[in-house]
């Protein structure tokens, strides 16, 4: 499978990690082909850090490990989806379940804003609180 993939000229590939129960996109981060062979030897994912150049084992500090239940490759090969099961609940850096917290030309809003965060809005209580597809991003 690593042989079909494209690498950029640092050696990484994009992937996405996505919930395998609901399809909500968790993270994105970057992987080199060590970080493929160790998430397909051990089925948890691993990434390669970009800033402090090195290989990471998500979840090895913090205890929140993304277990991997399938992964695809796109068209192009240049892209992975890992489709995991998210054990602690965070996915993100900061604490959050996604890092996917921007919401760009949120109309039903205002149409007038160019980008809302998330993180700041989405509580039961409020309107978007109650959207049924921003109830995903909160739970």
């Amino acid at each position: 499978m690593i042989d079909n993939l494209k690498f950029n000229d640092q050696g990484l590939i994009l992937a996405i990690a996505q919930d395998y129960r609901d399809a909500t996109i968790l993270m994105m981060g970057w992987m080199n082909s060590e970080s493929i062979q160790k998430t397909l030897d051990t089925d948890e994912a691993h990434y390669w850090s970009r800033s402090r150049s090195h290989l990471w084992h998500k979840g090895a500090t913090d205890r929140h490990i993304q277990k991997v239940k399938e992964l695809f490759y796109d068209c192009d090969g240049d892209t992975i989806l890992l489709k995991i099961e998210q054990i602690g609940d965070i996915a993100y850096h900061t604490g959050a379940t996604s890092c996917f917290l921007m919401l760009w030309k949120f109309l039903l809003l205002n149409p007038n804003l160019d980008c809302i965060d998330l993180s700041n809005i989405l509580t039961g209580d409020s309107y978007t609180g109650s959207i049924p597809i921003l109830q995903k991003s909160r739970d």
